[in-house]
């Protein structure tokens, strides 16, 4: 593992950083750094935009801060794996929760569908784009995960690349190793760069059969049971991602991945 300051408090701002660049803050950020953290001018801190790696900064401001001087860089940018976790709609705190899992766990795109048993077809993608870029301040992490907007199933399997490998957890499915079907997988190409992976999870009342049926002719998929117990789906996004990041994914130390996008 990188090594990482896990002390110093991180920023992620929305402008170009460089040495002896000057941001300014806006007025939650501002708020954060000085009545939440108690920080005042000169004291360190690590912003990051996504762009251009970590940074090494230090408050600006009198009587509050409003700034940030750019001292050095700390790391440099790095990629997301191309990994999509593609998940039927929770509500609100489950919902904040499994946003925060996927992206500590690497997953580069957010993608909501909409299911007959979805429990919310309102989805706030701002809150959960606020969720992103919160789990990445806290966890180290340098790149933000996209989230998009929520679509029906059946318009985001039309319009998902064919090449792409799609693991459907599906609880219907007979329960058998996933470590050993998402090694198979890995054996049949789809790693070492070759593919991208959509982690498909669904409601908690499941599936609808014609969406199952659906599922199983697309190409390219791998029908996955999460063992011999009902996951929630907070749960299970937690567990099926930590499998696809352990066997196919980048959590080896080497990534097996391609680069991820920009």
């Amino acid at each position: 593992m990188p090594a990482y300051d896990f002390r110093a408090p991180r920023l992620f701002v929305d402008a170009p950083l460089a040495q002896d660049a000057r941001v300014e803050l806006d007025r939650d950020q501002s708020n954060y750094l000085g009545n939440v953290l108690r920080l005042a001018a000169g004291a360190p801190i690590l912003a990051f935009n996504g762009r251009d790696g970590e940074w090494q900064a230090a408050i600006e401001g009198r009587k509050r801060p409003d700034g940030l001087v750019i001292l050095q860089q700390t790391r440099p940018q790095d990629r997301l794996p191309d990994l999509a976790y593609v998940f039927a709609p929770l509500k609100h705190a489950r919902l904040d929760y499994m946003v925060q899992k996927a992206v500590e766990m690497g997953a580069a795109t957010l993608q909501p569908v909409l299911t007959r048993f979805t429990q919310t077809s309102r989805v706030n993608t701002e809150r959960m784009r606020a969720n992103v870029t919160e789990a990445a301040e806290q966890c180290g992490i340098l790149s933000l995960a996209a989230v998009a907007e929520p679509v029906p199933l059946e318009r985001f399997l039309s319009q998902r690349a064919s090449d792409r490998l799609l693991v459907f957890c599906d609880e219907a499915a007979e329960v058998g190793s996933p470590v050993q079907s998402l090694h198979g997988a890995r054996e049949d190409g789809h790693d070492q760069g070759r593919v991208g992976i959509d982690v498909l999870i669904g409601p908690e009342g499941g599936f609808a059969e014609e969406e199952r049926a659906l599922l199983l002719r697309q190409p390219k998929i791998l029908r996955l049971a999460l063992g011999p117990r009902i996951l929630r789906a907070d749960t299970a996004a937690v567990a099926a991602l930590a499998l696809v990041q352990a066997v196919l994914g980048d959590w080896g130390g080497t990534s097996a991945w391609k680069p991820g996008r920009d």
